[in-house]
C-alpha cells in the first residue's frame, strides 16, 4: 500500500479524500486540516468538513494553526509517508516538510494554472466571466502553486453556475484526475510539465474592497461578480442608502440612456437598474443589512419612495 498524509480543509477536499480512503491502494495515515472555528451567530466550535471525514473513518487528525515549526509537523515528518496530499489546506507547507514524502507532495488546485495561482481560484475564474475553468494537479513547491503540472483536466463555466456550483463540480473532477494520476505518479512513468512563467495570473483571497459590487460595471459583469461571491462571502451595494448583499440578478437584453445606479423600471415585483454602458439588470435576490434574505416583492414592499429615474445605487452609506 501507498502511505499518504492528506491536507485539506472545506468541502472541496472531501471528495478526495474519500476516494483514497475507499482505495485499497492507499493508506491514509494521517489527516492535516485547519484548527475548528466558532460558526454563526451563537458561535458554535465546528470542525472543518475534513475533519468530519477523518474522525468517522478513525484517521488521524491533526490541526496546528500554523504547521511551521510545529509539534504537528515533527509528527508528520516522522510518519515519513510515501505522498503528502493536499487539496485546499489553506497553508503553506515549508521545503523541510516536503521533502518529508518519499515519492512526492502534490496538491489538487482548483484552476488551470499558470493561471489562478492562490487562494481563490474558483471565485475568480467565475467574476472574470471565464468560460472554462479546470483542476490541475501539480507537485508542491515553496513559491505558492507554481510547481510543474503532472494532470490537468477542463471544464465549462455556464451562466448558471456560481463559486458554489464550481466548488463542487472541481471537487469531482479533481477527485477522478488524482486516482487517474496517482498510479503513474507512483510507477514513476509520469512526465511533469513546466509552467509558462508569461501566463501567470494570480488570485489572492477575496478582499473587504472585492466584495463591493462596482455598479459602473456592465450588468454582465454584474452578474458574473454576484455569481462568483456566491454564495460566500456575497456581493454588497449601497442601495437606497443601505449596504445590501446582492443575491442574484439577472441581465437584461435592453438599453437604456440612464445613468449607471439609476432606477429604470419599478413595479410591486420588479426593480430594473441601468449599469455601465446602458445595459440594465433585474434584483431577484437581496439581504438589506439587518433584514433577513428576501426577494424583490418583498423587498420593495419595504421601500416605496423608490422611483423611477431615481440614483437607487451609490457608493457610499447612510445612517437609517
Amino acid at each position: 500500500m501507498t502511505s499518504i498524509v492528506f491536507m485539506g480543509t472545506p468541502q472541496f477536499a472531501v471528495p478526495i479524500l474519500q476516494a483514497l480512503i475507499d482505495d485499497p491502494q492507499y493508506d491514509v495515515l494521517a489527516v492535516v486540516t485547519q484548527p475548528d472555528r466558532r460558526v454563526g451567530r451563537k458561535h458554535v466550535l465546528t470542525p472543518t468538513p475534513v475533519k468530519k471525514l477523518a474522525v468517522t473513518a478513525g484517521i488521524k487528525v491533526f490541526q496546528p494553526e500554523k504547521i511551521n515549526h510545529s509539534p504537528e509537523m515533527e509528527a508528520i515528518i516522522d510518519l515519513s509517508p510515501d505522498l503528502m496530499i493536499t487539496a485546499a489546506f489553506g497553508q503553506f507547507l515549508p521545503s523541510k516538510l516536503l521533502s518529508a514524502a518519499k515519492i512526492a507532495a502534490i496538491n489538487v488546485h482548483g484552476s488551470l494554472l499558470p493561471k489562478y495561482r492562490g487562494g481563490a481560484p474558483i471565485q475568480y475564474a467565475v467574476m472574470n466571466g471565464d468560460q472554462e475553468t479546470g483542476v490541475t494537479i501539480m507537485y508542491m513547491v515553496k513559491a505558492m502553486d507554481a510547481g510543474d503540472m503532472l494532470a490537468q483536466q477542463a471544464i465549462p463555466i455556464t451562466t448558471d453556475d456560481d463559486a458554489g456550483t464550481m466548488f463542487d463540480k472541481l471537487s469531482l473532477v479533481g477527485r477522478d484526475l488524482l486516482m487517474q494520476t496517482l498510479p503513474q505518479l507512483v510507477a514513476g512513468t509520469i512526465q511533469a510539465k513546466p509552467q509558462d512563467e508569461s501566463q501567470v495570473v494570480f488570485s489572492p483571497n477575496i478582499s473587504r474592497e472585492q466584495e463591493r459590487i462596482d455598479y459602473q460595471m456592465t450588468a454582465q459583469q454584474i452578474d458574473e461578480h454576484v455569481r462568483g461571491l456566491r454564495p460566500s462571502p456575497v456581493g454588497n451595494m449601497v442601495i437606497d442608502g443601505i449596504v445590501t448583499k446582492i443575491y442574484d440578478v439577472t441581465p437584461l437584453e435592453e438599453n437604456t440612456s440612464l445613468a449607471a445606479g439609476k432606477v429604470v423600471r419599478l413595479g410591486k415585483h420588479e426593480l430594473v437598474l441601468a449599469a455601465g454602458q446602458g445595459t440594465t439588470y433585474r434584483i431577484n435576490q437581496l439581504k438589506p443589512a439587518g433584514k433577513p434574505l428576501m426577494d424583490i416583492t418583498a423587498y420593495l414592499n419595504g421601500h416605496q419612495q423608490l422611483e423611477v429615474g431615481a440614483q437607487a445605487v451609490t457608493d457610499e452609506s447612510e445612517s437609517k
